[in-house]
């Protein structure tokens, strides 16, 4: 494949599991060798406490291709949150780029050029959770990668669909206002 994947963005939800274990990934996809390989080296280079950047990996020295830089949406300050966002939603999120290379979303020929940064929510309520189901939050978390990626190689929403739609969608967290729940 020739033509350069310059920078691509998406983002998926997948909730459904117990509370707390919904996943909301952003991510950005891009050429190594480009603007967007220097926004993923200024990123991990440039650390801040409490949005400590690391690469995806599937055990404690194997990164996954592309290379994969998490971002935490959500200020680290307990162990515990440390403990489970860098073990089991870490691995989650390197297994579901996997899957999009699997899957043809990214193409297995440019794993090497391309890079990929994931914004990251988990619920800072895992922590309370002392019956967390890791299998189900690592299963939902992959899932949701693979789907925002998917989403983003493939220009997902298109402008049309969004157009024809806009009026009948309505931001859950703005309807949860005009019902009085917030």
């Amino acid at each position: 494949m020739s033509d350069r994947i310059v920078m691509r963005v998406g983002e998926a939800l997948v909730a459904g599991g117990p509370p707390g274990t919904a996943a909301e990934p952003e991510v950005i996809i891009g050429e190594l060798d480009g603007p967007f390989g220097s926004a993923f080296a200024n990123l991990l280079g440039d650390q801040v406490k409490g949005h400590t950047r690391v690469l995806a990996i599937l055990n404690t020295d194997i990164m996954v291709r592309p290379s994969t830089l998490m971002v935490s949406k959500v200020t680290v300050k307990d162990e515990r949150y440390t403990n489970i966002l860098m073990g089991t939603v870490q691995g989650a999120i390197a297994n579901g780029v996997l899957d999009a290379v699997r899957n043809g979303d990214i193409p297995k020929e440019k794993v090497n050029d391309l890079g990929i940064i994931v914004s990251v929510w988990l619920n800072p309520s895992v922590i309370k959770d002392d019956n967390l189901n890791h299998k189900i939050l690592f299963d939902i978390h992959r899932k949701a990668t693979a789907a925002a990626i998917h989403k983003a190689m493939n220009n997902e929403p298109d402008i049309d669909w969004l157009l024809e739609n806009q009026d009948e969608i309505i931001h859950k967290y703005y309807q949860m206002g005009l019902d009085g729940k917030i």
